[in-house]
């Protein structure tokens, strides 16, 4: 503030300076005010708009068979599986052997008991997609493993889980069956809406 200026208009001054403080002081104290304090912030505003919940599969170039599967929670990835896709072609358009395309994919339903002709136990269907140049649509994608429709090891290497090659799959997210049933409990309080998939 400009210092007060003393002789004919020092009085108008003065009283022109008291008036501003008064005003500055009135309008601090209506910043403080429980209202004030109530209203989110910016950086409030950004993290009430992340979802609590979220899935991310990160495709791994160097080999798509040992990519990562994140549970995120407010944001950060808390737990990791490994997980595959594809049978290690990483042109997505590539039906039922490229990997899954980048994207949000919106989780149409989760079953601890799905009984497809290929899928079955505990699996999570998704959307269908485009893939990244739009000319093939893929579809009848999960995140799924390998077991019987009530979550035990079968006989057929369909339904067996053997080993690492066990992660290619035809596109989908493949996992591991211990840890499909580990994910279906860390997300039994609350499922993502979608899948984000990156690479």
């Amino acid at each position: 503030m400009k210092p007060i200026e003393h002789g004919a208009c020092g009085v108008v001054a003065l009283a022109v300076a008291v008036a501003v403080a008064s005003v500055t002081m009135t309008a601090a104290a209506a910043d403080a005010s429980p209202e004030r304090a109530a209203r989110p912030t910016a950086g409030a505003a950004r993290a009430a708009a992340e979802p609590p919940v979220s899935l991310v599969f990160d495709k791994n170039p160097s080999d798509p068979s040992d990519s990562r599967l994140y549970l995120h929670r407010k944001g950060k990835p808390t737990i990791s599986y490994r997980a595959g896709s594809g049978t290690g072609v990483k042109d997505d358009c590539v039906r039922n052997k490229g990997w899954m395309p980048n994207g949000n994919w919106r989780i149409r339903l989760k079953s601890t008991n799905y009984n497809g002709d290929l899928v079955k136990g505990y699996a999570v269907y998704l959307e269908d997609m485009r893939c990244s140049k739009g000319t093939v649509k893929r579809t009848e994608m999960f995140i799924h493993s390998e077991m019987n429709r009530d979550g035990t090891q079968g006989r057929t290497e369909r339904r067996r889980w053997d080993g690492p090659g066990d992660y290619r799959s035809n596109g989908c997210v493949k996992l591991h069956p211990k840890h499909i049933k580990e994910l279906f409990k860390h997300l039994k309080p609350g499922w993502p809406t979608h899948l984000r998939v990156v690479s």
